[in-house]
């Protein structure tokens, strides 16, 4: 519900209540704010009672008040600029202690990944991750980072790993023009949502590959179009998102896909460790 919130609000004003259209008022004009406050807070900022907007919360069709925020929250997290998410991040964490809060609001972010994980998708990614052809990993922004992490554990594994350098629209094409029925795409995205790789993820599907998309929400232009999607929760710490759940969920993945295809991955280490001994890749002196 989270992309038609606030049409809705707009459509439904004229039956409100006074009360119900101050609520509306409000977060029509200043939802980036009202995203993060209690509903204590947003009924003092109003001049309503808590209980009136926890009621204008379930008019609205949502089974409670935090169901109704984490749609706002949602909103904020994909129409708001850079500058703007920092506004509201100084405004939540304020003067206190930043690494007391930033360090706590991603362990309750891993926690809610754990809690809501689709693990059917999970276990389904697994699979089609170890009987791919191919693997096709495309990320943009902060996402590139999760992106190359999960190529350099994944390329450890099988050489059938690829990392799509998403530098221009055209490029990604010319990377994955091959991709096919057999192929899988693992696809990460998060808020400001890249075009391109929605693009890519459409190119993927319609060449006939499985997508697995790697980002926030249902609401996320990748989610419909992939064959698993797995959720992990990015809310912002900054102008950035948070990467901690996401990479938590990378590792998870990558720890899975290991331990079914464990005894090739045994032999390739044991090559490998050959390989960097005699070319003395790696430093072992400890002295």
């Amino acid at each position: 519900m989270s992309k038609n919130l606030l049409k809705s609000i707009e459509e439904r004003m004229p039956t409100f209540s006074k009360s119900q259209k101050l609520i509306s008022s409000y977060i029509l004009e200043n939802y980036d704010k009202a995203a993060y406050m209690t509903a204590s807070k947003l009924g003092a900022t109003v001049k309503v009672s808590e209980s009136t907007v926890v009621r204008y919360a379930i008019e609205l069709g949502f089974d409670g008040y935090p169901e109704f925020q984490h749609s706002l929250q949602e909103i904020v997290r994909t129409r708001l600029t850079s500058f703007q998410r920092m506004e509201v991040t100084n405004s939540l964490i304020g003067d206190g202690d930043v690494l007391t809060k930033v360090l706590m609001s991603d362990v309750e972010k891993i926690k809610r990944t754990l809690e809501e994980i689709d693990r059917e998708a999970f276990a389904a990614a697994v699979e089609s991750i170890i009987k791919a052809k191919n693997i096709y990993i495309i990320g943009m922004g902060s996402a590139s980072v999760l992106a190359r992490a999960l190529n350099l554990s994944l390329r450890m594994i099988s050489d059938n790993v690829r990392l799509v350098m998403a530098t221009s629209g055209s490029e990604i094409y010319e990377q994955i023009m091959s991709i096919a029925e057999g192929d899988v795409m693992v696809a990460l995205s998060f808020p400001r949502y890249s075009k391109r790789i929605s693009g890519a993820v459409s190119f993927a599907r319609r060449s006939g590959a499985d997508v697995i998309a790697i980002t926030d929400s249902p609401v996320s232009p990748i989610a419909a179009e992939a064959s698993q999607a797995l959720f992990a929760k990015s809310d912002m710490a900054s102008f950035a998102d948070s990467l901690a759940a996401p990479l938590s969920l990378i590792n998870a993945l990558v720890v899975a896909v290991s331990r079914k295809k464990q005894d090739e991955l045994t032999v390739r280490l044991r090559q490998l460790e050959q390989i960097w001994e005699e070319y003395n890749v790696y430093d072992t002196n400890q002295g």
